[in-house]
């Protein structure tokens, strides 16, 4: 089928969307064809288990992709599609996956931010197309795009925009947001910048539960001033005062947070807020639960699968992913596992590539893969295609002199 921009629906503010019948229907083969995997679909089809000659693989009920991170691929591969004659940019990687970046920007779109950027948005024109990735962007630079006239593909997750509504709403309720997330990830930079959108809000970043204990401190009996601004430097807006803008707080939360996290920093401000004021807290204190459902959801049927006997665990998908990183920090509480962004990590019987949360890069592990009867988990963050997933099945059974056709008999 012959794309053109009349197959994209015009909108308000320069957006277009191109999730149209005719769009969706063109770009799904081409989708599919990247990402999907028979392998993966067999197993899911099995149970979630894989069993060949002492080799058990047990895949997470669920895993992968989610819905906001597919309709972001869709409409990436959709721009590339419509607008043939334009120039195509993105607000840096569409997802927080090497091999899907890599595939964007084979599809001939340009980043726009961060170290690997090919252009700046001043070098925008009003013919471009700007598409923002699935975690959002700071308000700054899409008024900027706007200004400039440029169209704009917005891919932002609607559960990120859910969260803005909730900033938002305490700025104008001069309420400072207090934001359990990575001061330093494109989401909560989004998030943030919507904390500030009326002109008199304020946001602080808080990452650990020690963050939020030094805070509620602060709460209760005040403190030094610059030490806690040194403390939390680059994670609080501009003009924050802690001695003025922690009087009222809402907590809201990057959207791939731990759950069980996000629910103690609320419970521990909250109880520091009604020691400080007496009563329930409600007039300066408020919260909402606006942790992504599919992050829930992997993480739930993660704990689940720890509950049955296995060996080891392999969690696959990027290194900057938040929702990945939690998932391999429940694993290692459990038993060995390894964080691999992809199946050549998995180099022999005796030696894996795997990322080290803690150190924060990758290192080698040996004798890391047991003898039959072995059984291994697996599990993926939600900006892990399936066919990463079927790389690294395929590459376990392999390790085992297993090859694909016998797994597919």
């Amino acid at each position: 089928m012959a794309m053109t921009e009349q197959t994209a629906a015009p909108q308000k503010n320069g957006r277009v969307n191109l999730r149209t019948p005719a769009v969706m229907e063109a770009v799904q083969a081409q989708v599919q064809s990247h990402y999907r995997s028979e392998v993966v679909e067999k197993l899911r089809a099995a149970g979630g288990t894989l069993s060949k000659a002492g080799v058990t693989v047990k895949l997470a009920k669920q895993f992968g992709f989610c819905y906001g991170v597919e309709r972001a691929i869709d409409l990436a591969y959709a721009a590339a599609k419509v607008f043939t004659d334009r120039r195509l940019f993105i607000l840096g990687e569409i997802i927080h996956n090497p091999e899907v970046n890599e595939q964007i920007r084979v599809l001939g779109i340009k980043n726009l931010i961060g170290k690997n950027a090919e252009a700046r948005v001043d070098d925008l024109t009003a013919a471009d197309v700007v598409i923002v990735p699935a975690f959002g962007t700071d308000v700054t630079t899409l008024e900027r795009i706007k200004e400039i006239g440029s169209n704009i593909v917005d891919t932002t997750c609607g559960d990120v925009m859910s969260v803005w509504k909730r900033v938002r709403q305490n700025a104008q309720d001069d309420m400072t947001s207090i934001i359990h997330g990575k001061a330093s990830h494109e989401e909560t930079k989004a998030t943030a910048s919507r904390a500030m959108v009326s002109g008199k809000g304020h946001y602080l970043v808080v990452l650990t539960l020690d963050d939020t204990d030094y805070v509620c401190d602060f709460i209760r009996r005040g403190g030094d001033k610059e030490a806690f601004l040194e403390r939390f430097r680059g994670a609080y807006s501009e003009g924050f005062d802690p001695d003025i803008h922690l009087r009222r707080v809402g907590v809201a939360n990057q959207t791939t947070m731990m759950r069980g996290e996000t629910e103690e920093v609320q419970r521990r401000i909250m109880a520091a807020i009604r020691e400080r004021d007496g009563g329930d807290g409600k007039a300066n204190y408020r919260f909402f639960d606006t942790i992504c459902g599919a992050t829930q959801e992997r993480q739930d049927a993660l704990r689940v699968m720890l509950d049955e006997p296995m060996d080891l665990l392999i969690v696959a998908g990027g290194y900057n992913s938040s929702n990945t990183s939690h998932l391999a920090e429940m694993g290692e509480q459990k038993l060995p596992t390894y964080f691999i962004r992809n199946a050549s990590r998995l180099e022999s019987r005796d030696r894996i590539t795997h990322y080290d949360l803690h150190a924060k890069r990758e290192i080698t592990t040996t004798n890391w893969l047991p003898h039959r009867p072995v059984t291994i988990g697996i599990t993926a963050g939600a900006s892990c295609p399936n066919n990463l997933i079927e790389d690294a099945i395929l590459r376990l059974f392999e390790l085992h002199g297993i090859g694909r056709g016998e797994l597919l008999e």
